[in-house]
């Protein structure tokens, strides 16, 4: 086969000429990159002093580009705010509520187009990646609203002399160690966030977008992931962990899933406030204003729902004699008590179970009232000024289960700006067998409940904050009761079997009505509340001030319960005395007879011997 040179000769030609471009693309790329480098810093700091009105500078130790890969990477980046600017602004109240700092070890920039950014003027990135970012947000409150500056432009109008328009694909923020001070209290309150992670996609900054509402921070969604978030109450003596917390701005929604609030294990050497314990399998916020919140920590949204969860509350047995006002447990007080612009239209809650105990001193025992699968819609939950000039009523419907079996319905009306924090509530209690109220009963009112049968529990009650009014009645059968005391010995309730004996005899009523065709016992109730009785407390002692007097064990009765029982001991004591003194006579007359017997015999014995 002959050699065909002139072929190879071709062939080798061609080989060195594409060497030689990709010799001249290196080489120029090299020098290319050599030479953007310098204007690639002096862009970016320029743009982020011009953007952000001299507020803030960007410095980074070195800058890579790779022109062929259309890749840029930074290195140690600091973020920083000028301090000067800053007080500056302060002085002139036009300071923002928000700083922010931002350090980050590498950031790289993908798909970046340099040849737009020099001859378009157009600066189109397809992804940026900030590896492990540390964040530190401060906030301190310098305008409630927003504040007319001389420099009115938006971001775009600001860039737009240098720039058409900016646009970022995706941007990534990986393991970011976030630091939040907020400077808005007392004292300094230090929050760290890890194990979170940010992604924002399509940030636009062009004519369009800088009026877009739909947007946030010129970006079509930004989503914040945060797992395993723990920390503590300000004054210390709650901790709270959230499994995981999810934010997205394009859909307005905040989820969070594993909420779990825990009172500190010394909890009472430190405080004489009522304990409480939560826990919440989901929280779901709709239509969060993230944005207010972000500016001014207002907390707009149109429903909040809570799922499946348990609430505990423990009254404190607190003995002292100087008892601190409980007002602030009322739910209209401690609404307005956050001291926060909130405006909630609806809150729902699903499948919450509710417990309230209390502690009685004279037996030394726990009673427990219990409201299970509790479901509800509450409406105008808020303190905005603005939203309370034209409702200052909030309203709950609640549907529960008494002691797991006896269904409740309850309707709640709260005035939010009531200072004597006036509120109602209307509802019913179905049929349950009334023993299952001896958890309650037996250490709060030494009563056991041995047999009976609700029919209805009807109530309407107006409040405030210093006295309750209102109407109950109660239909029940073959209602029967055992009397209770504290054992101090042997530290248990013991059987009171006179009072027992009086109490179903003579005092409770058996049934309501007392005969079919009869109308029914109702009782009217004013319940003056102590300044140290807490809201569900209150509510209990209203209702209880109501069903005694309904059964026939009112305060007179009891009273005279007591009265017969004394007269009872008395006489029981009087016989005692006078079986006493009979056995003392027939004693003495016994040894009157002995005395005269041996009188007798000695005077016989010696008229004997005389013979």
């Amino acid at each position: 086969m002959a050699f065909n040179f002139s072929k190879y000769k071709k062939h080798k030609t061609a080989l060195i000429a594409f060497l030689a471009v990709i010799t001249i693309i290196l080489v120029s790329a090299f020098l290319i990159n050599r030479y953007w480098e310098p204007i690639l810093s002096k862009k970016v700091k320029n743009m982020v002093l011009t953007s952000t009105d001299s507020l803030y500078n960007i410095n980074f130790s070195s800058a890579e580009l790779h022109v062929l890969e259309g890749r840029i990477i930074l290195y140690n980046i600091d973020f920083k705010p000028d301090t000067a600017v800053y007080n500056r602004r302060k002085t002139q109240h036009l300071a923002p509520n928000n700083l922010v700092e931002l350090h980050v070890k590498r950031l790289i920039l993908a798909n970046v187009h340099p040849f737009k950014l020099y001859f378009k003027h157009i600066l189109d990135i397809g992804r940026i990646t900030l590896t492990t970012p540390e964040i530190h947000l401060s906030y301190q409150m310098n305008q409630v609203k927003d504040t007319l500056v001389k420099d009115n432009r938006t971001p775009w109008q600001k860039i737009s002399k240098s720039l058409k328009y900016i646009h970022v694909g995706d941007i990534f923020l990986n393991d970011v160690h976030f630091k939040y001070s907020d400077y808005t209290g007392n004292k300094l309150l230090v929050s760290e966030l890890k194990e979170m992670n940010l992604q924002a996609n399509d940030l636009l900054i062009d004519s369009a977008t800088q009026t877009d509402r739909s947007r946030m921070l010129y970006c079509k969604d930004i989503v914040a992931d945060l797992n395993n978030y723990k920390g503590k109450t300000p004054d210390g003596l709650y901790t709270y962990t959230i499994n995981k917390l999810k934010l997205s701005t394009r859909t307005s929604q905040l989820n969070v899933q594993g909420l779990d609030l825990k009172p500190a294990p010394a909890f009472f050497n430190k405080s004489k406030k009522n304990r409480y314990t939560l826990h919440l399998d989901s929280i779901q916020l709709n239509n969060f204003d993230f944005l207010t919140y972000h500016k001014y920590r207002s907390l707009f949204a149109s429903s909040l729902i809570i799922n499946q969860g348990t609430f505990d509350l423990f009254c404190n047995p607190d003995t002292t004699k100087a008892r601190a006002n409980k007002i602030k447990s009322f739910p209209n007080v401690a609404i307005y008590d956050l001291k926060s612009d909130i405006r909630i239209d609806t809150v729902v809650v699903k499948h919450i179970n509710i417990s309230y105990s209390e502690y009685n001193t004279k037996p030394g025992k726990t009673g427990t009232i219990t409201f299970n699968n509790t479901t509800g819609k509450l409406l105008n939950v808020t303190t905005d000024s603005a939203a309370l000039k034209k409702n200052n009523i909030s309203t709950a419907q609640i549907t529960s289960y008494f002691m797991n079996h006896g269904k409740v319905n309850v309707f709640f009306s709260f005035n939010l700006t009531d200072k004597n924090a006036s509120h109602s509530y209307k509802g019913s209690l179905g049929p349950m067998d009334l023993e299952l109220v001896n958890p309650a009963t037996i250490p709060l009112a030494m009563v056991k409940i041995t047999s009976g049968k609700l029919k209805g529990f009807y109530f309407d009650v107006k409040a405030n904050s210093k006295v309750s009014k209102g109407k109950v009645t109660i239909l029940y059968n073959d209602l029967k009761v055992n009397i209770l005391a504290a054992d101090s010995i042997n530290k248990k309730l013991k059987h009171k079997f006179v009072a027992t004996l009086f109490a179903n005899v003579f005092i409770l009523k058996r049934d309501n009505p007392d005969e079919a065709d009869e109308i029914p016992r109702s009782f009217n109730v004013v319940y003056k509340r102590p300044p140290s009785s807490p809201f569900f407390k209150s509510a209990w002692q209203t209702l209880l001030a109501a069903i005694k007097p309904t059964v026939g064990y009112s305060t007179k009765t009891q009273q005279g319960v007591k009265e017969r029982i004394a007269q009872g001991v008395l006489n029981k004591q009087n016989r005692k005395i006078k079986k006493a003194l009979r056995i003392q006579k027939r004693a003495e007359r016994k040894q009157k007879r002995e005395l005269k017997k041996q009188q007798n015999e000695a005077l016989k014995n010696g008229g004997a011997r005389g013979q």
